[in-house]
């Protein structure tokens, strides 16, 4: 007597309503350059605002969010941070790949970036600054949408014309008149990288700034890029080609020493 097979794909775990508006509050204010009342986190989030402001104060409680007594706002709290550093110190990546980004700032001195897809967005992991007075100054956690940085066209470009689409917003968004919004140029685009093996952009993302960047293969699909940003006053031929060198020999030290350890 045969069994009956049952063929359906498991379900999703329904989310626990508190958790999800936990993390879904702690997002929107990780978002925000500034602190913001409980009247416009209602307005974002929709939620009750007895229910909301109960959140707020368990989360204050807790360390995880700090609130203005005069101005009734409220922000990331220090909590978030120390999870946050908790993070970077227990990845692997990064911790491997800041002893090669060091050697790359001292051949190159230029400020070098260790970034990670995160959907249409690249996120800063790691840096190392450049020692010239005029130099690049990006904060670990920033956020910058992936078509407009060569970290991001670098990790674009070991994908496939259907996954972009899939990954990026309808609209892309120009940070500066230079940025590539038009979505077949941008293809044009990660086609040819993906084909010189590095990504480049200049004054896509900030004025006077160009920058070169690699994927880091050590898994697939790719999800970390190292870069190198580069004032433009100072960017040759030359130079170029000295930073590009130092980036694509660093990929592959970083690849070789994650691949030893099954990453």
């Amino acid at each position: 007597m045969s069994e009956a097979v049952d063929n359906t794909a498991p379900t999703r775990p329904a989310a626990v309503k508190s958790a999800d508006r936990t993390v879904e509050l702690l997002e929107v204010m990780s978002r925000s350059e500034r602190q913001l009342t409980l009247t416009e986190l209602h307005k974002e989030l929709s939620y009750p605002k007895s229910s909301l402001y109960m959140l707020l104060q368990t989360l204050v409680s807790r360390g995880w969010v700090e609130v203005d007594p005069q101005r009734g706002s409220y922000g990331i709290g220090v909590r978030a941070l120390l999870v946050g550093t908790s993070y970077l110190d227990h990845d692997p990546v990064v911790r491997t790949a800041i002893r090669v980004m060091e050697q790359v700032r001292q051949q190159v001195n230029e400020t070098v970036h260790l970034a990670r897809l995160d959907g249409a967005d690249v996120v800063y992991l790691a840096s190392r600054e450049s020692e010239h007075h005029l130099r690049v100054v990006s904060r670990v956690g920033r956020r910058l949408p992936a078509h407009s940085t060569s970290l991001g066209k670098a990790l674009l470009a070991e994908r496939g014309r259907a996954e972009v689409d899939a990954l990026l917003p309808e609209r892309l968004e120009a940070l500066t008149p230079n940025t590539v919004t038009d979505r077949a140029d941008l293809h044009a685009q990660l086609a040819r990288f993906h084909a010189e093996g590095y990504a480049h952009e200049r004054e896509e993302n900030t004025p006077g700034l160009g920058c070169f960047a690699v994927a880091l293969p050590y898994r697939n699909p790719v999800i970390d890029a190292m870069s190198c940003s580069v004032p433009l006053g100072r960017l040759d031929a030359d130079h170029e080609r000295q930073v590009v060198s130092a980036l694509l020999a660093a990929a592959r030290t970083i690849t070789e020493v994650l691949r030893q350890f099954g990453r």
